[in-house]
């Protein structure tokens, strides 16, 4: 499971930002100023670093260039959303440049590229004992061999495999893969659970929770 420090001033505009990335897989850790992050850049190891630039005691420059010493790619997280501040950010060695306010499927988006690319990702993601998730290729393997789901379903499994054992409501699994509002219509969502884990022999372990959602055991 990757590894990201968050470095926010603004505890609501971190918290969100948190929020939408544990939903998706990842582990978070908050720092509410610079002097905080850096401690926890030196004591810790992350995947990605998410920074605003305007933080107090050590700004975002200063922390890129700590970061960059470590080999933790860095995205720009910052209300500074002028053209000479983005060239600035990325010439500094930023991965990427993102201005306040974003869209956060924008921002998930941008994190998924950035870790890609940096060769952090991870490869491989395994449901035992016999299926095998490739979230690049966004091929998925039963005993070895590929199993075919849509776009809709692949990213349900990936999303259950990223937070097993925990359950998840039906509104955030259809924000999560559908990227609009949930609007209590269930039938999509179980339709598409129904099928994806009928295809690979989940039914037992891709249990319903009375009127509240899914959990993927083990």
């Amino acid at each position: 499971m990757n590894r990201i420090l968050i470095a926010e001033d603004d505890a609501s505009i971190a918290n969100l930002i948190r929020t939408v990335l544990v939903d998706a897989g990842y582990r978070c850790t908050w720092a509410p100023d610079g002097e905080q992050a850096a401690d926890l850049l030196e004591k810790e190891s992350f995947d990605l670093a998410l920074l605003d630039i305007m933080l107090p005691g050590v700004n975002g420059y200063d922390l890129l260039e700590y970061c960059k010493s470590l080999e933790v790619p860095v995205i720009f997280l910052t209300a500074l959303g002028g053209v000479e501040d983005r060239v600035r950010g990325l010439r500094s060695g930023a991965e990427d440049y993102l201005p306040k306010p974003f869209a956060l499927p924008e921002l998930l988006a941008r994190v998924e590229t950035v870790l890609r690319r940096c060769g952090k990702a991870e490869r491989l993601l395994t449901l035992e004992p016999d299926i095998e998730i490739d979230p690049a290729a966004r091929i998925v393997r039963k005993n070895g061999s590929p199993v075919a789901l849509t776009a809709k379903e692949f990213d349900l499994l990936l999303l259950f495999a990223q937070n097993r054992n925990i359950v998840l409501c039906r509104d955030r699994i259809y924000e999560r893969v559908w990227n609009e509002e949930y609007l209590g219509d269930s039938r999509t969502v179980d339709l598409h659970i129904q099928r994806m884990r009928k295809k690979l022999g989940l039914e037992d372990r891709l249990t319903a929770v009375y009127k509240v959602g899914y959990r993927l055991e083990g």
